[in-house]
């Protein structure tokens, strides 16, 4: 829906809002044609059921509106006498049409001095629901949206379990493009598992100013652009095409911003042909080849609180040296030779072994070797314990499937052996900046060109057509991010689903509130108090404001105790 179309359905709503009240405004002493003036008939409303002109500005708000217009609906009702709980059900159930109805055959009386208080407690308590649901709403969309961290690519930066607030007024909130969605929820709804809103119809994008702008290296929530799940609780069973708005929150670093050129050497990112240096509370985790010198696997795994890590297999040398098996293990199974023992060898598995032939080799799991994920900081620390004899970085050289941009029609000179440890360069498309198309690099930019900024594309030979016209270049109509994980080898990130549109982005995570270990033994120990109320950014490492939260509640049961003590006194005296 563009702006156009979004006018004319304004003007639409406006219309059957006239046809069905213009006669009760005519009761209230106002004039027919002022029924008929989109925004004016509200403000005019508003002043006959005796509520706020600002109510208006709640109908402009996609899912908000949702909210308040059985309100108006019902207040219309009451207005005019229809205070039944029967005239305010068939208000609501029949969106607003029962309110024509009335207008045109009912013979009703403006009760201009009506009392607006409710009527039972029952109808108290179910107005005070709803516009506590509205308000929630209101801060949820527009200002402030709960998070929890749901997985590990941001470890140890950001851990799983940890509840953000994430700020929509930084980067400019973004009203949402699926007015008919579920309040308080994201694509599904829990417990139900259905999704939580209809496709059908969708606003324009709009974003309102924002506060500053995406920086390299900031923590950034957004909408997973390649998303096709059908259901964020259950495995993907059927691709379904999500709206912008509702497609599955991430949470990463963005590590290039529109302009920059990006490339990643040996796992480390450069930008603009410099190293992106990561500020300090950041700690990108690599995995690490682990050889000791005897049985400590467990051991050190639990001193370095090694959380993350993938077993290392021994098989037999006399099985080994074999080499035709040996080769055709290798060959069908992805079988790698690590490093040679005296009675075995160490080696890594591919997923496609059997158990047949895991019993034929007779693998077991190493107690003297491991695939550890590592921070810098625990890797120096390994190097000089001496119960380790080998440690190294993993380092991919080879092509690695899957990787973006993964094209049937990517053309190998272009991403020649790229992988999750050595990747491009490229270059990050910024707003009205124009790009080279041809069969080289149309692999790089073809989703923008299509799912992002909605243009068709025909490719037949090296021909190019955008549109139906003949195209050599392409000019970008938003800007893009790339987003990573600081868990370098356990991350699904840029380097695999590409990059990120502005119109994708939804806030920055500012405030961990709370933080639980879901693995950790005992109720206790489940709670990382040492992370509640920290900030996400900011300069050297994170201070919890967990204990001045306490002094001050603590303050105030104090002060309400004196108050209400000092006022019991005060009454008894009179």
């Amino acid at each position: 829906m563009d702006i156009s179309t979004w006018i004319i359905t304004i003007l639409i709503i406006s219309t059957i809002h006239a046809i069905c009240t213009w006669k009760l405004y005519l009761k209230a002493g106002r004039k027919s044609w002022e029924a008929f003036i989109p925004v004016y008939n509200g403000i005019v409303l508003m002043q006959m059921i005796n509520r706020p002109k600002w109510w208006v500005l709640l109908l402009f708000l996609p899912v908000i509106n949702l909210l308040i217009l059985p309100v108006i609906w019902i207040e219309t009702l009451r207005t005019f006498g229809k205070k039944s709980t029967a005239d305010m059900w068939l208000g609501v159930l029949t969106f607003g049409l029962y309110v024509g109805y009335v207008n045109y055959t009912q013979d009703v009386s403006y009760e201009a001095e009506r009392n607006i208080k409710p009527a039972t407690k029952a109808l108290d308590t179910l107005g005070s629901i709803t516009f506590a649901l509205i308000v929630a709403t209101f801060v949820h969309t527009y200002f402030i949206q709960p998070f929890v961290i749901p997985s590990s690519s941001l470890e140890k930066s950001l851990l799983i379990g940890d509840f953000l607030f994430v700020s929509k007024f930084h980067y400019g909130a973004r009203t949402p493009m699926t007015p008919v969605a579920a309040p308080m929820v994201h694509d599904s709804i829990p417990m139900v598992k259905k999704l939580s809103y209809l496709s059908k119809p969708q606003l324009p994008y709009f974003r309102f100013p924002a506060l500053e702008k995406i920086k390299n290296n900031d923590i950034v929530v957004f909408n997973w652009p390649r998303d096709t799940l059908s259901n964020m609780y259950l495995p993907a069973t059927e691709r379904i095409d999500k709206p912008r708005d509702k497609k599955t929150n991430y949470v990463k670093r963005c590590v290039g911003i529109a302009g920059d050129s990006l490339q990643i050497k040996d796992g480390i990112v450069f930008v603009n042909g410099k190293e992106l240096i990561l500020p300090e509370r950041a700690k990108p985790q690599y995995f690490y080849k682990i050889i000791l010198n005897g049985d400590f696997a467990n051991e050190i795994k639990s001193t370095y609180d090694i959380t993350e890590y993938s077993p290392i297999f021994e098989i037999k040398n006399e099985i080994w040296n074999d080499e035709a098996f040996r080769l055709e293990l290798i060959e069908r199974f992805g079988f790698k030779e690590i490093e040679k023992g005296t009675k075995s060898t160490f080696i890594l598995i591919s997923e496609q072994i059997d158990q047949e032939l895991f019993q034929k080799l007779e693998l077991k799991i190493s107690d003297s070797s491991l695939y550890g994920n590592l921070t810098f900081e625990k890797y120096e620390k390994l190097k000089r314990d001496s119960r380790v004899k080998i440690i190294e970085r993993r380092i991919n050289r080879e092509a690695e499937d899957g990787v973006f941009p993964d094209f049937k029609d990517r053309n190998p000179s272009v991403t020649n052996n790229w992988n999750g440890d050595n990747f491009g360069p490229i270059y990050i498309p910024q707003a009205g900046k124009t790009v080279a198309l041809n069969k080289e690099t149309l692999p790089l930019y073809k989703l923008i060109i299509t799912e992002y900024e909605g243009n068709t594309l025909e490719v037949k030979g090296n021909e190019i057509k955008i549109n139906g016209k003949i195209a050599t270049s392409y000019t970008f109509k938003q800007d893009y991010y790339w987003m990573m994980g600081d868990n370098r080898h356990n991350s699904l990130d840029a380097r695999y689903f590409g990059y990120t549109p502005a119109d994708h982005i939804v806030g920055k995570p500012i405030f961990i509130w709370m933080s639980l270990d879901w693995n950790a033994k005992g109720l206790l120990n489940k709670f990382r108090t040492e992370r509640f109320f920290t900030t996400v950014s900011g300069e050297g490492q994170p201070e919890s404001y967990f204990k001045y939260f306490l002094f001050l509640l603590a303050g105030y049961f104090a002060w309400d105790w004196y108050r209400n003590k000092k006022k019991k006194k005060e009454t008894d005296l009179l």
